[in-house]
């Protein structure tokens, strides 16, 4: 059985977007909109078989995660074989872990975003769009002294995304496989 993730934006970080993972499973099974559900850590990793339609599949999450959390958050599906593809193009050399993060895009970024972005690197940070992922290697600051907020990926992309540390990622490809 082919399995793929379903990756939630900003859900349980910092008390807020509250989305219950044992709630969000309970949901997600009895309406049948994924299958074989299965959820891995607090932050929106969603875990299923492969559904017959994806757009349509992400499309009825995102509802569901509204009508029953009163949460709208964009839904982000990558397949096992995409995470595995995402992890071995990875493009900087001995990054620390937990500094390193993709940014998994919803679709292709705006013309443009990858240098708007870049001119507000901090010191030592970097940044690598590969396909539809965006890596972000934060440095030494980490996620707390970038000028790489949410609202400037948003504005400089386009288009939705969320982000997984480097752990994370090999993580969700292990869960898939």
């Amino acid at each position: 059985m082919t399995r793929s993730v379903l990756l939630l934006r900003a859900v349980n970080v910092s008390g807020r977007n509250r989305v219950p993972m044992a709630e969000l499973r309970e949901a997600l099974t009895t309406d049948g909109a994924v299958e074989d559900v299965s959820t891995y850590i607090a932050s929106g990793n969603i875990i299923c078989a492969h559904p017959d339609d994806p757009v349509a599949a992400c499309d009825r999450v995102r509802k569901l995660i509204a009508a029953e959390f009163g949460v709208d958050t964009p839904v982000i599906l990558r397949t096992h074989r995409a995470l595995v593809a995402t992890l071995a193009a990875h493009p900087f050399a001995e990054p620390v872990e937990k500094l390193l993060h993709a940014m998994f895009l919803e679709g292709p970024p705006a013309d443009g975003a990858v240098d708007a972005l870049r001119e507000r690197l901090a010191p030592r940070e970097e940044i690598a769009l590969v396909g539809e992922d965006l890596w972000i290697n934060y440095g030494e600051g980490g996620v707390h002294s970038t000028k790489l907020t949410k609202a400037v990926l948003d504005r400089a992309l386009g288009v939705a995304g969320t982000a997984r540390n480097l752990r994370t990622v090999r993580t969700l490809a292990e869960l898939t496989a």
